[in-house]
């Protein structure tokens, strides 16, 4: 397995380390829950260095992604960062990722780990007919994610006040001490957070400088950053979105812009958007004692299985297990009932609100 290079860090600090995505990376440090809770209400720093990063270089690299991608990277400015998905021509879901956009020939993208080699192998087969170089770079990257309320002060006490020019779904990159590093402000967790790339030889020394700081400063592991997400509705790779899911169902049109030119993967989701009975993804609470764990199966109320559970945890502070679940769009509406296949059991769930908790992202 790959070892980011914080793994000498993680076991001093007694992470537990798992297998994700061929990287040997820490699930939790603590128990998971009181991760979450530190995270909600403090500030804490994950190690995301197993992240992928492509830079798209070249006069046709604006045209190129427009054509790649499901959102519109021709209304970016320069240091604006977007969420978008990258799809087949059936149009499901190759990836999920983040656009770094320098200027209209220089573009970075922030892909998932798991999907690092798939995804260069498909840009690389889309970008045949366009004046663009493809940089596959992930390997020379470290990164760092630090998030929470008092994510901002922690960052503007290292690198200072530049920290405040950097606001939401932006980035800028900056020189501290010698060293040449990309800080944006997007964030995986519902909170106000930074992401810090910087070369993977000095990732160490950047993460105990902010260790150093006279914060509250926790490492939080895989584990959490999935409670987490999960807790905002932030789809996961693999599970709210594959390559058998496509981004009208899992309702992440927001981010897929029909009126640009031709993308990717367009007409099959135009069709899929004109289809009355065309699957969706739900969020529900357990009305019983149990916790739906991923690909569970969903029943109606005539028993007849419609659907599956793509993430699902127990959470402090609700009344039930929750979970996100692919079904008929006939089963959307808020209070309807539903039936969760739990081991032997089918538990009765009611259909809630995706976004379990209230973002607080900083504007």
């Amino acid at each position: 397995m790959k070892k980011t290079p914080l793994y000498e860090r993680h076991l001093k600090d007694n992470g537990k380390m798992v297998e994700f995505a061929g990287y040997e990376m820490p699930i939790q440090f603590e128990k998971v829950l009181d991760e979450h809770k530190h995270v909600r209400n403090n500030v804490g720093v994950f190690d995301v260095s197993h992240m992928g990063e492509v830079f798209i270089v070249g006069n046709d690299a604006e045209k190129f992604l427009d054509y790649l991608l499901t959102n519109n990277i021709g209304k970016l400015h320069h240091n604006q960062c977007i969420y978008t998905m990258m799809c087949y021509e059936n149009g499901t879901v190759v990836d999920d990722l983040l656009v770094y956009k320098y200027s209209e020939l220089k573009y970075l993208l922030v892909i998932n780990a798991s999907n690092d080699a798939k995804d260069v192998k498909w840009i690389r087969s889309c970008a045949i007919d366009y004046d663009v170089e493809i940089e596959h770079v992930s390997d020379t990257f470290g990164e760092i994610a630090v998030q929470g309320p008092l994510a901002e002060k922690l960052m503007i006490s290292v690198f200072g006040d530049i920290i405040k020019e950097i606001t939401f779904f932006t980035f800028r990159e900056i020189v501290y001490d010698d060293i040449t590093m990309i800080i944006s402000r997007t964030g995986y967790t519902g909170e106000d957070g930074f992401e810090v790339f910087m070369p993977a030889s000095m990732t160490e020394r950047i993460y105990n400088i902010l260790f150093q700081q006279e914060y509250e400063l926790k490492p939080i592991g895989l584990g959490a950053r999935d409670t987490l997400r999960f807790e905002v509705a932030l789809p996961l790779y693999g599970h709210e979105l594959t390559d058998e899911i496509n981004p009208v169902e899992a309702r992440l049109t927001y981010f897929v812009d029909f009126n640009k030119g031709n993308f990717i993967g367009k007409e099959a989701m135009l069709i899929t958007k004109e289809d009355e009975n065309r699957r969706a993804l739900i969020g529900f609470m357990l009305d019983g004692k149990g916790i739906a764990r991923e690909h569970y199966p969903v029943y109606d109320e005539n028993n007849a299985e419609i659907g599956h559970v793509t993430t699902g945890y127990k959470l402090e502070g609700y009344e039930g297990a929750l979970g996100l679940a692919l079904v008929p769009r006939s089963h959307i509406k808020l209070g309807s009932k539903i039936f969760i296949g739990v081991r032997n059991k089918k538990i009765e769930a009611t259909v809630i609100k995706r976004k379990f908790y209230d973002k607080k992202y900083k504007k």
